[in-house]
């Protein structure tokens, strides 16, 4: 006898809810995606002893370890093979000496191009002091210039073990995105600290900022989390230890991976060069604040996911950058001799500066500045050089569209990267800001035009090879 139709109409109804379901979370089975991704990982925890960065008013190296500090790695490949890498880092800084550095050795391993590396940092100030970086903190002792050295050695290499790592381990996998928000971050140029908690119980916060967390996880064939990428636009400087941690960003990692035994969780900074976790100073609150950001990961896990598709693309160009002026001899000399708070950081800038005056002349006030935009098929991606404020992303995001990550701390940790509203405005953003990252004053005019002319022709590029 013929099978009747009606008993299988259920059976078919009922694959068509999965399917539909499937597409509405984004959890599709790998092998209809076509795109692999692997990860990777190593642990880049200095020892006790080693000087710390961040703040200019730490006068003696770390003591110890309150939270160990990674470089992650992870690694996708689309349909069509083209591959990509980013790593992310629990750091305050990189060096482009650094990224290059190690993007030259992961491009030789694995024939990628320069563009399709991608590095990070979390710009926790509870981290240390690397070979190169924020040249206008402190003048080191020379143990510490050798531990720093030391610590930039080791570090590029785990950073190309943590690459190669996620590179070896493509499998077939499911990449979506999503996002929901985290309100913790504040406009520190229009709050202070102390009134914060009292504008925000009215509703009175001033000045912008970016509550958007983004996603993008990484679903193995059986369905399971094996990555996440968090992303979130705030400073990490909740905490001034005088031991390593991850500030916030640690804190969300490591509750992300309790909460997702197997996956591992890395963070990208956004755009937060003018903002701070609010509150802060205490380890509660740093607690508190990596709960928040795991919690808005996990409602957009819960949410609705979009699968990638089409193409991974990528591009990466230089643009030049100028500082307004150089100082003069006499300011150099007053800032090397004069007593005034935070002694030791000008004559730190002082010194720099003097060293790049002999090593380059007036050369010192160009300077090379990255842009790297990625599509991830139908997802943008934006990475922009030093300490972005807010107003890029938002802009960025509005001009471009919503299906669009603007990363900042991406490839080099120069200085600040002021709008053109926070250039003519000065303060610490603006202006002053250049003593500690021992740059010769403030950027030029005219730099946010620069930086964004780049990054709509970066992004169209890659947008229109992507096949969006």
């Amino acid at each position: 006898m013929p099978t009747p139709i009606r008993p299988v109409l259920p059976h078919l109804f009922r694959l068509a809810t999965l399917f539909a379901l499937a597409v509405a979370t984004g959890i599709l089975p790998a092998a209809e995606s076509g795109w692999r991704a692997g990860t990777g990982r190593e642990k880049i925890t200095p020892p006790a002893g080693v000087w710390m960065t961040g703040y200019a008013v730490r006068d003696k190296p770390a003591d110890g370890t309150a939270q160990d500090l990674w470089v992650k790695a992870l690694a996708f490949s689309d349909p069509a093979g083209n591959r990509g890498v980013l790593l992310t880092l629990d750091l305050c800084d990189i060096t482009r000496v650094v990224s290059d550095r190690v993007a030259i050795e992961l491009m030789a391993r694995y024939a990628l191009p320069r563009s399709a590396i991608m590095t990070n940092v979390s710009h926790t100030h509870c981290s240390p002091w690397m070979e190169g970086g924020i040249a206008g903190l402190r003048i080191l002792p020379v143990d510490g210039l050798g531990k720093a050295v030391a610590f930039r050695h080791e570090l590029e290499i785990k950073m190309v073990r943590a690459a190669s790592a996620a590179l070896d381990a493509l499998a077939p996998a499911t990449i979506s995105w999503g996002a929901d928000a985290a309100t913790f971050g504040i406009n520190r140029r229009e709050n202070t600290e102390a009134q914060a908690p009292a504008l925000r119980a009215a509703g009175k916060l001033r000045g912008p900022s970016d509550p958007r967390v983004p996603i993008l996880a990484i679903h193995g064939e059986d369905g399971a989390l094996r990555g996440l990428l968090v992303s979130y636009a705030c400073h990490n400087t909740t905490l001034m230890l005088y031991q390593w941690h991850g500030d916030y960003a640690g804190s969300a990692q490591a509750e992300l991976e309790r909460r997702h035994p197997g996956a591992t969780v890395m963070f990208a900074m956004g755009c937060g060069a003018d903002i701070n976790p609010s509150p802060r100073r205490e380890l509660a609150h740093v607690e508190q604040h990596g709960r928040d950001l795991a919690d808005a990961a996990d409602r957009a896990l819960k949410g609705k996911l979009t699968p990638t598709a089409g193409r991974f693309t990528s591009a990466f160009e230089d643009i030049t950058l100028t500082f307004a002026k150089i100082p003069t001899a006499e300011k150099l000399h007053e800032a090397a001799t004069k007593e005034q708070p935070n002694k030791e950081m000008h004559q730190a800038w002082s010194a720099a500066i003097t060293q790049q005056l002999r090593d380059k002349g007036d050369a010192i006030r160009r300077y090379n500045y990255p842009i790297q935009a990625w599509h991830l098929g139908n997802l943008g991606w934006v990475a922009l050089g030093g300490e972005v404020v807010v107003d890029y992303s938002l802009r960025l995001r509005r001009e471009l569209g919503d299906s669009l990550w603007v990363l900042g701390y991406s490839t080099d940790v120069m200085a600040y990267i002021p709008n053109e509203r926070v250039l003519k405005e000065g303060r610490y953003e603006g202006d002053t800001s250049m003593i500690p990252h021992g740059r010769p004053g403030p950027w030029t005019p005219g730099l946010e035009e620069k930086i964004v002319t780049k990054v709509h022709d970066l992004v169209r590029r890659t947008r229109a090879e992507a096949g969006n």
